[in-house]
């Protein structure tokens, strides 16, 4: 336990010195959003809890990047880039975290792509999936990378103050559930005979594709931000 909390408080403070990298960039100079706030808290504890349990499934071989990583799967569109919490190279495949840190009870909504989140005085709203959020993501890396290679993505709840249905896909998984998880894909990809993942390799090739700069992930947050505020002064006409 303790070892877990001193992980958690490692995670913490390199998130805020990622926070004064940001700073420092010119792209950056535009206001943190309380969601991008509670949003970094959360990654920073599923920060610490992967590496717990990379560190236990696979020693040292193993890579987690610590901090965002942003694809560039679109060159040329509107939306040319999109942006990964966390993504963990292992012998047994790559893995695509979209971290929520979210309260309350998780349950499926009107459709696929869609969450309901019903808080603890019973207020429901309807939230977009992390499923749907990785799908482009997972599409884009198992096209760029060799096929024997497995991507895999999963949204993972940050919160202990979250609850999920058992009607979810099994891909939405809470904290608690990151270690059994990953034994499980471990056992499996070993069991099929495929020679281990060259993290180091996969890396590489990862960044083929991809950028990491504090400048890069704020050049993307900004974008983001930009849109959503256009489509909200669109919608509100």
């Amino acid at each position: 336990m303790y070892g877990f909390a001193l992980l958690v408080a490692v995670s913490f403070f390199l998130f805020h010195v990622n926070q004064k990298r940001r700073a420092a960039q010119p792209v950056s100079a535009r206001p943190v959003t309380r969601a991008e706030v509670l949003g970094d808290a959360g990654e920073a504890i599923v920060d610490a809890e992967l590496r717990r349990v990379l560190t236990w499934l696979c020693g040292e071989n193993f890579y987690l990047h610590a901090g965002a990583v942003v694809l560039h799967h679109a060159p040329g569109t509107d939306y040319p880039t999109a942006e990964i919490d966390h993504l963990a190279i292992t012998p047994f495949g790559l893995f695509v975290f979209e971290t929520k840190n979210w309260t309350g009870r998780i349950e499926p909504g009107p459709d696929v792509d869609t969450l309901t989140r019903i808080a603890a005085d019973g207020t429901r709203d309807d939230r977009k999936s992390p499923i749907r959020q990785n799908r482009s993501k997972l599409a884009f890396l198992r096209s760029v990378l060799p096929g024997m290679w497995p991507v895999s993505g999963y949204g993972a709840f940050a919160s202990a103050g979250c609850v999920l249905s058992p009607a979810l896909p099994p891909t939405l998984i809470c904290l608690a559930d990151l270690s059994h998880q990953l034994r499980l894909c471990k056992t499996h990809y070993e069991s099929t005979g495929q020679r281990p993942v060259n993290v180091a390799l996969a890396w590489r090739a990862v960044l083929s594709v991809a950028q990491t700069s504090p400048s890069a992930v704020a050049e993307h947050r900004c974008r983001v931000q930009t849109s959503d505020k256009s489509r909200h002064a669109f919608s509100s006409r």
